[in-house]
């Protein structure tokens, strides 16, 4: 949403809650009265957000705005058990626009393996990271090893860093070489 104005930011935040809590999109109408505005001035502010890409709308309905999901790349496998190397093979995938800020700073990754299970990662979930070469205390992260790419949780406790897993079968990892490739934002679980 970097390239909204506030007013632009707002309405859209405004269809997106309505829509959640509703089930269904609101009409120009509701969404005039909601910020006293006309509803042609509304008009103008949702073809303007369909324009950059943030709504679609269908002509012709009363309730026809939608919100459009972004779209980030699906560049491989990650293991979240031993390290295996990501697979660069990119195709777009849909992520709910509550997880990203901007598709560009975003990718997303199968996971492979049971060593997250408790932090509700599962084997063959897709999950959503934000590219970051940082890491905080605790954050889950892409981290790159001598042993290749893993999903794990960044440790630094008293300058010793480590990544552990989230499965009482597996055990902490202790690389002697570590990049941070991103940030566990969420995921979206295959039916």
């Amino acid at each position: 949403m970097l390239n909204l104005t506030p007013k632009q930011k707002q309405i859209l935040e405004y269809i997106q809650k309505f829509t959640k809590e509703k089930g269904y999109p609101p009409s120009l109408a509701e969404i005039a009265k909601e910020f006293d505005r006309s509803v042609p001035t509304i008009f103008q502010f949702v073809e303007t957000l369909r324009n950059k890409g943030f709504l679609e709308k269908e002509n012709d309905v009363a309730r026809g705005i939608y919100t459009k999901k972004p779209e980030i790349f699906l560049l491989g496998k990650i293991a979240a058990g031993e390290p295996i190397e990501p697979l660069e093979n990119p195709e777009p995938i849909e992520v709910p626009k509550e997880m990203i800020t901007s598709p560009a700073n975003y990718y997303a990754l199968e996971v492979k393996g049971n060593s997250m299970i408790d932090e509700g990662i599962l084997d063959h979930d897709i999950i959503v990271v934000k590219h970051q070469n940082t890491a905080d205390n605790g954050d889950v992260v892409v981290a790159i090893t001598e042993k290749g790419a893993t999903l794990k949780i960044f440790r630094n406790k008293n300058g010793e860093i480590f990544l552990e897993p989230r499965n009482k079968n597996s055990k902490n990892i202790y690389p002697k070489s570590l990049e941070i490739r991103g940030k566990f934002v969420g995921l979206v679980r295959k039916n």
